[in-house]
């Protein structure tokens, strides 16, 4: 057998024992849109990376060694310059406020994105301060890279980020880091429909799960799902059953989304339709992570020895 450091797994949970409480408002479902704003922060040549990203809107398509990826660079583009003005208009709209998965270095090279996101009163999350893989850091570099993105944060929208996020999951020094470092929660997560706790070095660290299945990647990562009405009708399929649940005891929902995929105007369209899908429903609670962490943190006790 292997023996490889990190976390034990809990593949229990909460089970059939759901734990009580409640959103604000007595509301049975929080939905927590997140919009990742790593655009400019990806890997790249002409950022001086060794490699540069694999992923476009033409799945992976491999270059020469050594060549300039100039349609990945400009597909990137597109969504700071084009497709974050169209969701935060959607959100405007229906008065969404939504949490920013945001790289430090991508606000700070376009910090006209970082005002519209504090002037429309949404929340940051730190997604890093490149999109980069921290599991690849040692324990010294991502904690370096934890202080760089704080730092910058603090500089470019005068906040500090309360939650954390990795970029496809963190490493195992990830939370103890940031327990150290003074966060309140991370989004580091898959496995649970709802908030829950884990101890980090004797203390109750909280956790909000986030969710790669209702997330607009699917655009670039699964052909199944290349139109609006198909990602309109898995956030509602999904929504409903979260729905149903919640008569009973408190849902989250997460919705992921890029603006260099959702933002593109042939898809913004299943976005707009499930914010006006869920208009028609008592309960519902859009909520940011910021929140959620904030009505579980008063419900269960605060944070604190486990």
């Amino acid at each position: 057998m292997v023996d490889v450091p990190g976390p034990r797994r809990d593949l229990v949970g909460y089970a059939r024992d759901l734990p009580p409480g409640g959103w604000p408002g007595d509301a049975r479902i929080a939905i927590s849109v997140v919009v990742n704003y790593e655009e400019g922060s990806e890997r790249s040549f002409a950022m001086g990376d060794p490699d540069q990203e694999t992923s476009t809107e033409w799945n992976s398509y491999a270059l020469p060694p050594g060549v300039r990826n100039l349609a990945m660079e400009t597909m990137y583009e597109y969504g700071s310059r084009v497709g974050i003005w169209r969701i935060l208009d959607v959100l405007d709209k229906y008065r969404v406020k939504a949490t920013f998965f945001a790289c430090a270095v991508a606000i700070e090279q376009n910090p006209h994105v970082g005002r519209a996101i504090v002037e429309g009163g949404h929340s940051v999350v730190s997604h890093g301060y490149r999109w980069e893989e921290t599991f690849r850091l040692s324990r010294d570099q991502e904690r370096e890279h934890i202080r760089l993105a704080t730092a910058s944060f603090t500089r470019t929208l005068g906040i500090q980020p309360r939650g954390w996020y990795c970029r496809y999951g963190p490493s195992i020094n990830t939370r103890e880091l940031l327990v150290e470092e003074g966060f309140d929660y991370d989004c580091d997560a898959y496995n649970d429909d709802l908030p829950y706790f884990v101890e980090v070095r004797g203390k109750r660290h909280l956790v909000v799960p986030y969710t790669p299945d209702v997330n607009d990647f699917r655009f670039w990562q699964s052909p199944g799902i290349a139109t609006s009405s198909q990602f309109f009708e898995y956030l509602k399929d999904s929504f409903d059953v979260l729905y149903a649940e919640g008569a009973r005891r408190p849902r989250m929902m997460s919705i992921g989304l890029h603006p260099r995929q959702i933002g593109r105007p042939g898809r913004i369209a299943g976005l707009e339709r499930f914010l006006a899908y869920t208009q028609d429903f008592d309960g519902v609670a859009y909520l940011t992570r910021d929140q959620i962490a904030d009505a579980w943190l008063a419900d269960h006790g605060g944070t604190g020895g486990s």
